[in-house]
Parts: structure tokens; sequence; C-alpha cells
């Protein structure tokens, strides 16, 4: 691509998670309008200097789905999943194939997206991975619903006792009785980096408000504190049916909005259910931020 040429992207949030995303096929596929890396991802994510964002979206050619969604976090490094990004490409691809179902391809795996009358997108996220190797953790444990790992005095620990599972990325679940009583901003990077996690992980505080309800507070991976995360609500939903919190069907509310989820028995497939918002269209030189 010349450095001339305008790099057209949108921007769009999941209850308030926000995305820029470049469309970046071309009619020639071994080709690409724009070729990345770690440092333009943090200067167009940057919130001061450049656009902002909480992850950046490539959209590229598939040979398996609809599309294919490579994922940056505003750090510049690349991830598996994003449950509020697919549900924004989800809806743009549906505009795109007129098809409220489409197939989007990540480095997870296969996900299926489908535009609702009601305008939510739902998206099937798959299968939880359970098993401590395949989250991964740095030590075997046999169940993986609590393991030990614990934050403040031995004897009196603020956080124990979390549920962990991969979701596409690795989760850690605390379970509290008030998520905006802990400082998430600051205890948030520890446990991200902590050495339980040698991928690293998201960290989530949640509260059981009832047998279908769960408020939660997310500190992202590689983001920092956000205002939603979608699987960090399927790492929830799988969480809270495993330790008996809830039942199978709960709405999992964040601070930028509800998740309506749904961790089926029929095939333990992961289903979310949510908003998105276009905010607007825009276009950038490749000089103004790199």
């Amino acid at each position: 691509m010349s450095n001339s040429s305008p790099v057209p992207f949108l921007k769009m949030n999941g209850l308030g998670n926000d995305f820029v995303i470049i469309d970046n096929r071309l009619p020639d596929r071994s080709a690409r309008l724009v070729e990345m890396n770690d440092r333009m991802v943090r200067a167009i994510a940057d919130r001061e200097t450049g656009i902002g964002c909480d992850q950046l979206i490539l959209l590229e050619h598939s040979d398996r789905a609809d599309i294919f969604m490579m994922i940056y976090n505003a750090k510049g490094g690349e991830v598996d999943a994003c449950g509020n990004a697919t549900r924004c490409v989800g809806w743009l691809i549906s505009q795109e194939t007129g098809r409220a179902t489409n197939t989007i391809e990540t480095n997870a795996g296969l996900l299926v997206a489908t535009v609702l009358p009601s305008g939510d997108i739902s998206v099937d996220m798959g299968v939880p991975r359970l098993g401590w190797q395949d989250i991964p953790l740095a030590e075997e444990f046999h169940d993986t619903s609590q393991i030990e790992l614990q934050i403040g005095p031995i004897d009196a620990p603020v956080l124990h006792s979390p549920c962990v599972v991969n979701v596409g990325n690795p989760h850690c679940v605390f379970w509290v009785d008030d998520p905006d009583a802990h400082d998430l901003a600051q205890v948030g990077p520890f446990l991200e980096n902590h050495i339980m996690f040698p991928e690293r992980a998201n960290i989530t505080l949640a509260r059981v408000d009832s047998e279908n309800e769960i408020t939660i507070r997310v500190w992202e991976r590689g983001a920092g504190l956000t205002r939603a995360c979608g699987t960090a609500a399927c790492a929830t939903i799988v969480c809270a049916v495993r330790r008996g919190h809830t039942k199978r069907k709960a709405r999992i509310n964040l601070p930028g909005g509800p998740l309506q989820m749904e961790w089926r028995e029929s095939d333990d497939h992961i289903m979310m259910t949510g908003a998105i918002e276009l905010e607007y269209a825009g276009e950038f030189q490749p000089g103004d931020f790199f």
C-alpha cells in the first residue's frame, strides 16, 4: 500500500468495548490494504494521539469462512478471541452478505454469528477448555473450577480460590461480594502476569446476584480495565455453572451493559447475545500514526 493512500476504518463498540475495524481485503487475495505491526497498533489505539480503542480488528479473506478476523489488543499483541468484536464483525458481514447468519474464522477457531430480529447479535463461541494444560496453567490442578491462588494475607486473603477456563483466551474468575470494593486497576496487572499464567490471563471479579444474574468487572489481558469483555462473560457463565452458582442461562451485567449468556447443556457450546453500535466511519493516512 502506498503511504499516500488513505486507510478507511469503522469505529464500533459492543457495550462500550470499542474497536477500530479495518477491512484489509483487496481483490487480489495475496495482497492487503495495510501491513500492521505492534507499533502501528499501539499508535492507532492510543486514546490521546490516535483514534483510540480497546482492540484493533483486521478483516482478512478466509478459505474456511465468510471472513477472517485478526485481533490486536491496545498494547500491540495479537490475541485469539474477542467476543464483543465478533458480534460487531458478525453484524458487518451480515450487511455485506445479506444473510442473518455468517461464519467468522479466528485464531481460536470458527465462530457463527447471527443477527436476531431484535437487532442484537448472537455468537456461538464454541466449547470452553477446562483442563489445566489447555488454559494453560503453570502447574497441574485436577479441578480448575477452584484453584489455589490468592491475594492478601494467607489467613485472610482479599481474593482467593478462582475458577479458571480458556474460552479462546485464558480467564481467571474470582467470586466476590462486591466487584467495586476491590481496586482492580491495581491487582489486575499483577494477576494478569502471575506466574500461574504462562500466557497471561484476563481477570474477572464476579458477584452472583441470583440464579440467573451476575455482575462483573474485568481487567482484560493487554488492554486493562474495560467496560465490557465478551469472553469474560463467557468465562463467567461457565465458571458459575461449574461452581453451582447459577443455571446455564444467565444475564451478565458489565459496566457497559448486559449480555445474555447460555452454556448449552446439549453440546457445551457458549452462546453470547447482546447489542453493538456503529459509532462512525473515518479514514487516516498511514503517516498520521507511523
